[in-house]
């Protein structure tokens, strides 16, 4: 009973749902349905008022059996253990799918940023970090940022960590400031990832670049750079939108102009000729390509049957619900996963990593090379299975990050035993 107290309850409904396209032992769906190391802690900080204050923390170290865990940190006030788990196992799937050097993992404190000085959501970083140094390292775990967190927070956490250990340790953590070791490209290479996966599926697919409609519902980080990226490539972008609404026009938006524009990145401009339409609209909107690039679970049971795409590539994580996969899968719309889709991101933090621990500096187009060629490795991987195996492009991620762990987990035990 104590063992299934620790289950992840996300996971196991996951590898569960796997089970119909893929015979998974037993003892391996143990292994993947529980997290290796859950670390849960009350991070205090003292307020500009004096007053002091105690928030969650979470740290979930999934699996290692590929190598030092790998995930970012999240400050939300919907942040909780569950969740944390749930992303931290995606994570490991992540990694695996991509063949890097890397287990999951994921962070976060229960928190929203914005009721902080800038004073106090330092504090409350350094204090997050020394409550996990000791379970984190360079070869042990390597967190980044998330959702409310970036590159000068990730700066205060190296910092803190190098304090902590009497050395400059930038291998500690990726996402960081270039001054401080970051990587070239690091800004856009979720984004940029996702358009080379679509570029991939193009030419599989006959596509031609041109004569493909795009709708991007969400127009932050990722979702205004993969815009640009495949304006710039010629695909017709016909409709954007962020948290307040959409702007579409069927016969191509001037993302450039767009985003010359824009004076508040969360706010979408008046844009002439375009009609102006409600997030629920452009979901259901016909065209070529959807790119859900928000939040989770846009794309449910109940809108599932009036998504009029040909194909999804899910920039956001978990956009679209299990039970809408099932409808989508009926309606012969393709879904590529999150993660394969966006997975660029992780890519590029492995190679700040490495470029910390072997002491190098590369451009950004040698990162934007080496990107592509990982990246539509992995997808050509994924294919294959797709075609070998007749299942779709999700089971087929799934089933070759998994094999990829439990053979590695089966490795470790045969050296174990000589």
């Amino acid at each position: 009973m104590k063992e299934e107290k620790n289950v992840c309850i996300n996971c196991k409904t996951h590898l569960e749902k796997l089970l119909e396209k893929r015979k998974i032992d037993k003892e391996d769906l143990d292994l993947l349905k529980k997290p290796k190391r859950t670390l849960t802690f009350n991070i205090p900080l003292k307020r500009d008022n004096g007053k002091i204050e105690f928030f969650n923390g979470y740290r979930v170290q999934y699996n290692d059996a590929l190598g030092p865990t790998k995930g970012g940190i999240r400050y939300h006030p919907e942040v909780d253990l569950e969740e944390v788990e749930t992303l931290a196992f995606l994570m490991a799937l992540k990694c695996s799918l991509v063949d890097l050097p890397y287990g999951g993992a994921k962070g976060g404190i229960e928190i929203d940023p914005k009721t902080l000085s800038k004073k106090e959501l330092e504090k409350l970083s350094r204090n997050f970090i020394i409550a996990i140094h000791n379970s984190i390292g360079p070869e042990i775990d390597i967190p980044a940022p998330d959702v409310n967190t970036d590159g000068e927070i990730m700066a205060w956490m190296v910092d803190e960590y190098s304090k902590l250990k009497g050395k400059f340790t930038p291998a500690v953590i990726t996402g960081k400031p270039i001054e401080l070791g970051g990587s070239q490209g690091r800004e856009i290479s979720t984004s940029l990832g996702g358009a080379y996966i679509l570029k991939k599926l193009g030419e599989k697919e006959n596509l031609k670049p041109e004569e493909t409609k795009i709708v991007i519902q969400g127009f932050g980080n990722v979702g205004n750079n993969i815009a640009k990226i495949l304006h710039d490539w010629k695909y017709k972008i016909i409709a954007v939108s962020d948290s307040e609404g959409g702007i579409y026009n069927k016969e191509g938006l001037d993302i450039n102009d767009i985003l010359s524009k824009q004076k508040d990145k969360r706010a979408l401009p008046e844009v002439k000729d375009a009609k102006k339409i409600s997030n629920k609209e452009l979901l259901e909107l016909e065209c070529d390509i959807l790119i859900p690039a928000a939040i989770s679970d846009q794309i449910t049971k109940e809108n599932a049957n009036k998504i009029k795409s040909k194909i999804i590539l899910e920039m956001a994580n978990a956009p679209v619900s299990p039970e809408a996969d099932e409808i989508l899968a009926k309606k012969g719309i393709k879904v590529i996963p999150d993660i394969l889709a966006n997975s660029g991101g992780v890519i590029v933090s492995y190679f700040e990593w490495y470029q910390n621990m072997n002491n190098e500096k590369w451009s950004e187009e040698e990162v934007f090379k080496k990107l592509e060629k990982k990246i539509t490795k992995a997808f050509d991987e994924v294919y294959s299975i797709c075609k070998s195996r007749s299942c779709d492009i999700r089971n087929a991620s799934y089933i070759l990050a998994i094999e990829r762990i439990v053979e590695a987990e089966k490795k470790k035990e045969e050296y174990k035993n000589v």
